[in-house]
């Protein structure tokens, strides 16, 4: 048996950035997504996010990857949702996305932070937010 406890915190955006879940159409959509990622084995913690992006927090498997968990929850969240919600403008994701680990020691106010997405970005814009993520974990942003 090996023991694997690796949490990941992902964060992926609506293509262009726009600005189309409406606030009920979050909560539909962030249910169906922690839903679908249980049906297939995802150990998802949380969902939330805002009008044009989506925070996740979940636990890799031994026979997981960032790639496989982001593609099966990307990919299937959207044509799901453009199936069955019909009071939208087309939802299609980025191809891009944020993914870090997050320390034992910060569950719980990772899983806050993502719940709290509503009131976050009363105060604070998705570009602002993006920036603080790049410049927080030193990522490098390619042109090109």
């Amino acid at each position: 048996m090996s023991y694997v406890k690796i949490w990941i915190h992902a964060v992926w955006a609506v293509k262009n950035r726009e600005p189309i879940i409406s606030e009920e159409n979050r909560k539909i959509l962030f249910g169906h997504i922690h839903k679908n990622a249980l049906a297939k084995d995802i150990l998802i913690e949380a969902v939330g996010g805002h009008n044009n992006h989506v925070h996740c927090l979940f636990r890799l498997k031994n026979d997981q990857t960032i790639e496989k968990v982001m593609q099966l929850i990307k990919g299937e969240s959207s044509f799901w949702f453009n199936k069955n919600i019909t009071n939208h403008a087309k939802l299609s994701w980025q191809k891009e996305y944020f993914a870090v680990s997050v320390s034992e020691s910060r569950i719980e106010r990772v899983i806050n932070y993502i719940h709290t997405q509503e009131s976050h970005h009363k105060k604070k814009t998705w570009e602002e937010e993006y920036q603080e993520f790049i410049k927080n974990y030193g990522f490098k942003v390619f042109k090109g």
